[in-house]
C-alpha cells in the first residue's frame, strides 16, 4: 500500500568608494499529482548607496529620524522599517534602502534614544522580492552549522497547522505572520489554528492563533499561503528560503515538523536525489524521516535555509520522503496574486468547464 504524507527579482545596485573602501547598498525599487504508486493519504485525525547627513525627508526632521552610521564616517538618515539579521531597511522619503549590516557601524533610533553596535554579517544581500515579502539569498550560504545549533536558531519559525479534519506543519516566511504549508493540509477547511512554540526563559511557551486567513493556494503544486490575523499577534521568527539547485546529492539535510502530531520533531538525513520525477514534476528525495503530520513543514540545508517543503512519502519503505523544491515556493510567492484565494471557489483558483458530451458531436440528420 502506497501512501503519501498527510494532514496535513528586480534589483539595482551601485557602489560608492570612500577612502578606498567600497560599500554596496541595494535598492529594491501544477501540481497535486496522484499516481498509481504515490498518493496523498486521508488527513490524520485529530517574507544607489546614498550618503546623507543633516537632511530632511518629506518633512521629517532629522531630529526625529533614525540614523545608520556607516563605515568611513558616512551615514543614512530616515525611518527604519525593518531590521533583519543581515540588513536594515530604511525609508529615506522617496525610496527605500536596504543597507547590509556589514556596512553599518552603529544604529541610532530617535524614537527611543537607542544606540547600539551592529553585528557582522554577509557583505551582500540578494533580495528575492521587491517588497521583501520573504527572505533569502538565492544561493548557498558559506557558513555551515550543525543540526543542534540550527534548531535552536530557527526552530521557533516552524509551526503546527490544525484543522477540524487533521493536522500538518508549516513555517513563517516573514515576521508579519505569513506562513507556508501544503494545500492538502487545509484543503476544504476554513477553520484553521496555528500552534506556535516559543522559548521563554528556558521554558517552552505554546501559543495558539485561531484567526488564520487563507491568502493563496496552488493545488497543483500543493502549496498554500496563510496569514495569522489575531489582533494581538506579535512579530514572528521566520526562516530564509535557500536554493536547492546549489545542493549536491549526498548533502546532509534535516526536517522539522509534527509527525503524528508530535510537534517540534527533528529528523536528519541526506539529499538522495534532486530530480525524482513523478507525473512530469521533479521532487527532492530525502532519507530524513517524513511521516503524516510533517506535510507543509520545511526541509533545511546545513546553513539553516529552507530548500524544500515536505509533502509525501512512500509508506512501505524507509527513508523515502519527498519535498517540493524551494524554487517552486519562490515562484508561488512571487506570483501569489495569481493564486489568490476566493471563498467563492475555495479549492482551486481555476474553474473548469464540463467537457462536451458525445451527443453534442453527433451529425445532424437532414
Amino acid at each position: 500500500m502506497l501512501l503519501a504524507d498527510s494532514g496535513e527579482k528586480a534589483r539595482e545596485s551601485s557602489k560608492t568608494t570612500d577612502g578606498g573602501k567600497a560599500i554596496l547598498v541595494e535598492i529594491w525599487s501544477p501540481w497535486l499529482v496522484k499516481s498509481p504508486w504515490v498518493h496523498y493519504c486521508p488527513k490524520m485525525s485529530l517574507h544607489k548607496h546614498l550618503v546623507w547627513s543633516a537632511l530632511l525627508f518629506c518633512g521629517l526632521s532629522a531630529a526625529f529620524a533614525d540614523t545608520l552610521q556607516l563605515k568611513g564616517n558616512d551615514a543614512v538618515t530616515g525611518k527604519i522599517l525593518m531590521e533583519k539579521p543581515d540588513a536594515v531597511v530604511v525609508d529615506v522619503g522617496y525610496t527605500v534602502l536596504v543597507v547590509p549590516r556589514s556596512a553599518i557601524v552603529k544604529i541610532s533610533q530617535a524614537n527611543n534614544a537607542l544606540t547600539r553596535l551592529t553585528a557582522t554579517a554577509s557583505p551582500l544581500l540578494d533580495l528575492n522580492a521587491p517588497t521583501q515579502f520573504y527572505h533569502g539569498d538565492g544561493g548557498r550560504s558559506a557558513a555551515m552549522g550543525d543540526v543542534r545549533d540550527l534548531v535552536k536558531q530557527i526552530g521557533e519559525a516552524v509551526v503546527q497547522v490544525r484543522t477540524p479534519g487533521g493536522l500538518g506543519s508549516g513555517f513563517f516566511i516573514n515576521a508579519d505572520g505569513y506562513l507556508i504549508t501544503n494545500f492538502h493540509v487545509i484543503e476544504g477547511e476554513t477553520e484553521i489554528t496555528v500552534e506556535v512554540y516559543r522559548q521563554v526563559d528556558g521554558q517552552l511557551d505554546r501559543e495558539s492563533y485561531k484567526k488564520v486567513r487563507i491568502m493563496a493556494i496552488n493545488k497543483f503544486q500543493d502549496l498554500a499561503l496563510l496569514k495569522i490575523e489575531d489582533k494581538n499577534a506579535p512579530k514572528f521568527k521566520y526562516v530564509t528560503l535557500g536554493n536547492s539547485d546549489a545542493l549536491s546529492v549526498g548533502d546532509p539535510v534535516f526536517a522539522i515538523g509534527s509527525p503524528m502530531g508530535l510537534e517540534r520533531t527533528v529528523t536528519e538525513g541526506i539529499l538522495s536525489t534532486k530530480t525524482r520525477e513523478m507525473e512530469g514534476e521533479l521532487y527532492l528525495q530525502t532519507t530524513a524521516q517524513i511521516n503524516p503530520g510533517n506535510s507543509g513543514g520545511p526541509l533545511f540545508d546545513m546553513a539553516g535555509d529552507v530548500i524544500g517543503v515536505t509533502n509525501m512519502k512512500i509508506m512501505f519503505g524507509e527513508g523515502l520522503g519527498f519535498a517540493i523544491p524551494v524554487e517552486l515556493v519562490r515562484n508561488f510567492l512571487d506570483h501569489r496574486d495569481a493564486f489568490a484565494y476566493s471563498s467563492d471557489n475555495p479549492n482551486t483558483p481555476y474553474r473548469y468547464l464540463e467537457p462536451p458530451s458525445p451527443a453534442s458531436h453527433k451529425p445532424v440528420e437532414q
